[in-house]
């Protein structure tokens, strides 16, 4: 049976954003396993009920269904251990700190910097959904948590730790790219996919990272569609 990775779709069903999907899809091309996704959208949750909970990634690997990136991670490890993701126990404990990193420094940042663009690129039906829940959970409207000046501010700090790392290696998890890079990759790949906002610069050792990254597994990342060359990208909905 092929594999199927239920995936957040956008303005168009091949604009992919979800970071946490993002993540999953490194993951499978890094064990090199086949694939086919399914586009999904925020408000699609009969679609996924099945796997109990109402938010994706949810992998369906022949009689399995594992939700959540990290465990999809963990899962891909124990029933596929060539090219481990993870690593042991004391590898994994590590790999948990590149996750919440990219969850709770990584990701706020990139919020403030790419929020409209982000409600832009949610598909329309998902937009009235989108804008109640986000706004709940920041108790403020979408326009206010936007904040280029102050994401990119943020984002140039929590990026340091990363800079020192990329003066010592090409990947977060060394000489080639593992669950840690992947884990943290899939919040550019986020920001990347909804927004024109250049995060880093040229300069920034960060940047050379994103660019390896994009072009691995033949560029994975770099053939993504992007909002900007989505249909309907020139006319976004006024809020």
């Amino acid at each position: 049976m092929t594999r199927l990775l239920y995936d957040l779709c956008g303005i168009d069903e091949d604009l992919r954003f979800s970071p946490y999907c993002w993540r999953v899809k490194y993951a499978l091309a890094h064990k090199g396993l086949d694939y086919q996704t399914q586009p999904w959208h925020f408000t699609d949750k009969d679609a996924i009920a099945f796997s109990g909970q109402g938010k994706v990634p949810v992998l369906v690997d022949g009689d399995e269904t594992v939700t959540d990136s990290y465990e999809i991670f963990r899962y891909l490890d124990r029933v596929y251990p060539d090219r481990p993701l993870l690593g042991g126990q004391p590898a994994e404990a590590r790999a948990r700190f590149f996750k919440f990193y990219a969850e709770r420094n990584l990701a706020p940042a990139v919020i403030k910097t790419v929020m409209m663009d982000l409600y832009n690129a949610v598909a329309p039906q998902d937009r009235a959904y989108f804008r109640e829940t986000r706004e709940k959970a920041f108790g403020r409207t979408l326009e206010e948590v936007h904040a280029p000046s102050r994401g990119l501010s943020q984002l140039d700090l929590a990026l340091e730790p990363l800079r020192a790392r990329f003066g010592e290696a090409d990947f977060v998890d060394g000489d080639e790219p593992a669950g840690a890079d992947y884990l943290l990759f899939g919040t550019f790949m986020w920001a990347r996919c909804v927004s024109a906002a250049d995060l880093v610069s040229n300069a920034d050792p960060v940047h050379g990272w994103v660019e390896r990254m994009l072009d691995l597994y033949d560029g994975l990342g770099r053939k993504a569609q992007r909002s900007i060359d989505s249909v309907g990208a020139a006319e976004p909905e006024s809020p």
